[in-house]
């Protein structure tokens, strides 16, 4: 059977991927989950040490912000394709910051304390998490692996690199824009209707859409 390396967002932890890894695994395939966490301890440049943080080679499958990292991570561990889960799409030369709307990149700098950003759930109104994550233990396990992205990561602007040939695998609205621009590309796009965080959630349903995709 194939095999998978699951990369998280580098804004939250690898518990993201735990529970379609496991299902994956019940399914046969071989799976790698790489931590990029402490790849954003010190001072920057960032980007080289979350491409050097994935060893692993396979289809590379990438969660939200990780999407950036696509083509970085590719060109060193040799993936020959990629899928895109709600993700961010690569970006080289530009910053997360050239790619957000105005009013979220400030607000993100308002919230910095001491060149660090709180974790990523106190980014949003009360009780966005809690309604993506209903269940206590499921929740507080993702909560327990967020870190404190430094600010700096999203002024750094993304290395040019190839890309290998990708996939969409879009979970929420908030990411149709992205879902669209990646049909445009020629990819393959699945929908579900689910949310951002469904890999949690519902990981027997974002392990099959893996298989087909």
């Amino acid at each position: 059977m194939g095999e998978f390396v699951l990369v998280h967002s580098p804004l939250v932890g690898p518990q993201t991927w735990q529970r379609v890894a496991a299902e994956l695994r019940s399914r046969g395939h071989r799976v790698a989950t790489p931590s990029l966490v402490t790849a954003l301890d010190g001072p920057g440049p960032y980007y080289p040490r979350l491409f050097d943080a994935v060893t692993e080679s396979g289809t590379l499958v990438v969660h939200s912000g990780a999407g950036a990292l696509v083509p970085g991570i590719a060109a060193r561990t040799g993936a020959a394709r990629a899928v895109f889960v709600d993700a961010l799409l690569p970006h080289p030369g530009r910053s997360w910051f050239d790619t957000a709307p105005p009013e979220l990149a400030q607000r993100l700098r308002d919230l910095a304390t001491d060149g660090r950003l709180p974790p990523w759930h106190e980014w949003f109104p009360p009780g966005t998490v809690e309604d993506l994550l209903p269940d206590p233990g499921t929740r507080d396990e993702f909560l327990a692996g967020l870190p404190r992205v430094p600010l700096a990561y999203f002024t750094e602007p993304a290395p040019a690199e190839a890309e290998p040939p990708s996939a969409y695998l879009q979970l929420s609205a908030a990411y149709d824009e992205e879902a669209r621009e990646a049909a445009g590309r020629g990819w393959p796009v699945q929908r579900l209707d689910a949310h951002h965080l469904a890999p949690l959630t519902d990981p027997a349903t974002i392990a099959a859409a893996l298989e087909r995709l």
